[in-house]
């Protein structure tokens, strides 16, 4: 009888063993929701607690963007996610390049000439790649009535705020106004920020300035209140004219009403990159790729100019090579 409970005790405690095992097994492929999980959590611990995106001026979408961005990179992603204030996109990309910034917002003429080592380059940046193209960047030419200005060629003569000097701003009104036959000679330049080219404007002591950005830019916007705003109109034949040499360019217009205006303005605009550093594993990337998409309506929240990203057209126009870790992301869409 003693060797009978004993072997009894034994079978009983090898069971209760076996249930053990299987039930944490169990629980460890459940994602609560009853659903088994397909492993991707443990995936999700990144290799670096940094990621810190180098964005544009305070006021532009640029900063309004990233910032929603790093909340979500460090609340989903558990790392240390914050923005760094630039005079944007040259500014962004030698800052990628010293590997003092994990990612950046820039434009893709700006990025075209890094990657080429030409420009604003001494030589080619070759750490960085794309994780996605994200949104048109619309060049907003203002004036107020009154100026006598009403395209590009009626900026000669006059004083115009092409953006921060290497600001992605200057890279593209530089390629415009010589696009149109206009150097730095037959204007008074200033190279101001938005903040500084609106009020500039509003005061009378510049006559027209570029500010490319998404729509709507909060600076013109605020202009819009105090001054009878006037957008000059960049032809859509002479963009597709200058586009033969800088494919960057495309034809869009300023819809009705964005800043009060009574009719469509035809304009030029570039597409923004979302860049990161090459060396970031492909682990890494993949996550900050996936959570940049399934937050889309966080960021369309914070500015509207998101509303025109998509996974879709993540891929388009690209012009940095993609990096690993978001290919991968495509792939599995």
């Amino acid at each position: 009888m003693k060797h009978f409970l004993r072997v009894f005790g034994v079978m009983i405690a090898i069971t209760l063993l076996f249930a053990a095992c299987g039930g944490d097994s169990e629980s460890a492929n459940d994602n609560g929701n009853g659903e088994e999980s397909n492993g991707d959590e443990s995936s999700s611990e990144m290799d670096t607690n940094i990621a810190t995106i180098a964005t544009g001026g305070s006021s532009g979408p640029y900063n309004v963007i990233a910032t929603t961005l790093g909340e979500v990179y460090s609340s989903e992603l558990d790392i240390n996610s914050k923005t760094q204030t630039t005079g944007a996109s040259v500014e962004n990309l030698n800052l990628m390049k010293e590997e003092k910034v994990e990612l950046a917002f820039v434009m893709s003429d700006a990025l075209t000439q890094a990657l080429e080592g030409i420009e604003n380059f001494e030589e080619p940046v070759d750490n960085v790649e794309q994780i996605a193209t994200l949104y048109p960047n619309f060049v907003q030419v203002v004036t107020t009535e009154g100026t006598g200005i009403e395209t590009l060629d009626d900026l000669k003569g006059k004083r115009v705020a092409v953006g921060d000097q290497n600001s992605g701003v200057e890279v593209n009104a530089k390629n415009l106004l010589e696009g149109h036959g206009i150097t730095y000679d037959d204007i008074d330049v200033d190279f101001l920020s938005y903040e500084e080219a609106a009020d500039g404007i509003r005061s009378g002591q510049i006559d027209a300035a570029f500010l490319t950005s998404g729509l709507p830019n909060s600076s013109v916007l605020e202009l819009s209140k105090s001054v009878d705003l006037k957008l000059v109109t960049i032809e859509k034949e002479k963009v597709e004219e200058i586009a033969q040499d800088e494919d960057y360019f495309v034809t869009e217009v300023i819809p009705e009403g964005t800043y009060d205006n009574d009719e469509p303005i035809e304009t030029a605009a570039i597409m923004n990159a979302l860049i990161v550093r090459s060396d970031l594993s492909e682990d890494d990337v993949y996550h900050l790729t996936k959570e940049l998409f399934a937050n889309l309506d966080k960021l369309e929240s914070s500015h509207q100019a998101a509303a025109d990203i998509n996974i879709d057209d993540g891929q388009e126009g690209m012009v940095a090579p993609i990096h690993p870790g978001a290919e991968r992301y495509y792939n599995e869409q």
